[in-house]
């Protein structure tokens, strides 16, 4: 009591008179009933206790309706601080002056806008079970992010973005075992202003080791330090030092990187794990010159026709290689990464993926982080550590086996706990910053034709195209 005579002395906290009533709806007597003993047990579990109108059923259904009248006149008095927990919601609108449309507020309609570039960081990540509208919604922001000159740049596991990448003529990358794209993970970026290209050269060094620990199952102590040395003589025989011109080298290939370490004492071992990446089936992926140009504002690299064994080595590489162009050039980016359960099972991709969420807003890029998978992703120790550098959160439909998780993550209340189970596709909750809504994600009718991943539209869509190439020919 004296607290909150201090509170209301100091102005702040505030007394309101409460009245809190619920009408019920059934379609029967005994439905209503029922239901009202149900409600009644719940808020009696939690010390709230109820009582029916009597003889007030008019008064009182007169003073639920939206037109602000209270005739029941039955009250309590709150202060703030607990009143404010009757909102489910910290905010109930999220409007700026500039950004894009991400969707409409589920509790009054009004327009969530917002410009992920205007906040701390430029990163977001989205939550949500399998079918409930993830990359829907990813690729209608995508849309509508590329009218305000972003460069978008998206690792594709399930190839859910080629057709979107036609429709706005950007580019798209297959990468695969028998793919004619390829990258040299030995290529050097030009070193910025700011940096020597001894920095880029050991900083890439770090990085391959990192390559090398996912591509040979890990490596020991002894191993790590082989590697290392044997990247630095890689280099060496192509005349390339801590003191050459970048600009105007030959980077060398996975297989020099072989025979300099089969020179090495006791690299049997880790020689013959490599063999099958230089001179096995899987050869062709590494052990080329990178022939892939990423100057266009649209980028997709697919790497569904990858092997599952080798989509962590192809999402590491691909992701190296769009970070050295990113900072060789100070563009407005977005990377997205889908599925990013898939660079969460190694630590090394996952730490990689980490470094870029810390660093990127340096380099103005913003990191779009999608995943299904919840527990997978939190499991890691960088999981969490994603979430916290993302100002931008987007939850949607969620399964029974992970909504505990998430509201432990991300502090929901029960009632926002239970509209993310109950919420329908493209529905959900919006964080921005400090605040949250509830949100529902809509497109017009020319966004859906380009972004559906629905089955029965895509095949629709399909027959549609060939129907008039062939009414043209």
């Amino acid at each position: 009591l004296e607290s909150l005579r201090d509170s209301l002395q100091q102005a702040q906290e505030k007394m309101f008179d409460v009245g809190l009533y619920i009408t019920m709806y059934a379609d029967n007597e005994d439905e209503l009933f029922k239901l009202e003993n149900e409600i009644k047990s719940i808020l009696d579990a939690k010390l709230v206790y109820l009582k029916p109108a009597l003889f007030q059923q008019e008064e009182g259904f007169k003073s639920v309706i939206p037109i602000g009248t209270d005739l029941l006149g039955v009250h309590q008095k709150l202060n703030s601080e607990p009143l404010s927990s009757i909102f489910p919601f910290v905010s109930f609108d999220l409007t700026s002056d500039k950004g894009i449309l991400y969707g409409v507020n589920r509790h009054n309609s009004s327009l969530v806008i917002f410009d992920r570039f205007s906040l701390e960081n430029y990163n977001s990540i989205t939550f949500a079970k399998s079918g409930s509208g993830k990359s829907y919604a990813t690729k209608l922001e995508l849309i509508r992010t590329l009218m305000f000159d972003t460069e978008v740049i998206v690792i594709d596991p399930e190839r859910e973005y080629e057709y979107l990448a036609e429709a706005v003529g950007g580019r798209y990358f297959n990468i695969s075992l028998s793919s004619d794209h390829h990258i040299n993970p030995f290529d050097l970026p030009i070193p910025r202003e700011d940096e020597t290209a001894s920095d880029v050269l050991r900083s890439n060094t770090i990085n391959l080791v990192g390559l090398f620990r996912i591509m040979l199952g890990g490596l020991t102590p002894e191993e790590d330090a082989i590697i290392d040395r044997a990247i630095t003589e890689t280099y060496a025989i192509k005349d390339i030092t801590a003191n050459s011109d970048f600009s105007n080298i030959e980077p060398p290939l996975l297989s020099d990187f072989e025979m300099v370490l089969s020179g090495m004492e006791n690299t049997e071992s880790v020689v013959q794990k490599l063999q099958k990446y230089t001179r096995g089936s899987w050869a062709g992926f590494l052990n080329q010159p990178s022939n892939v140009d990423i100057n266009k504002k649209f980028v997709v690299f697919s790497v569904r026709d990858m092997e599952d064994e080798l989509k962590p080595v192809a999402m590491y590489i691909v992701t190296h290689y769009i970070w050295n162009a990113v900072r060789k050039n100070l563009r407005k980016r977005l990377l997205v990464v889908d599925e990013a359960w898939w660079m969460m099972k190694s630590e090394d991709t996952a730490s990689f993926l980490y470094s870029i969420a810390k660093r990127g807003r340096k380099y103005y890029l913003g990191l779009m982080t999608i995943t299904q998978d919840v527990g997978d992703f939190l499991k890691s120790p960088y999981g969490l550590p994603i979430v916290t550098n993302s100002s931008i959160q987007l939850l949607l439909k969620q399964s029974p086996s992970s909504i505990d998780v998430l509201q432990k993550t991300f502090n929901l209340t029960d009632e926002e706990k239970y509209l993310l189970l109950e919420s329908g596709v493209g529905e959900g909750i919006f964080f921005a910053g400090l605040k949250h809504v509830a949100i529902k994600i809509i497109a017009s009718y020319t966004e859906d034709q380009i972004i559906t991943s629905d089955p029965s539209q895509v095949l629709a869509i399909q027959k549609a195209k060939k129907d008039l190439e062939e009414a043209s020919s």
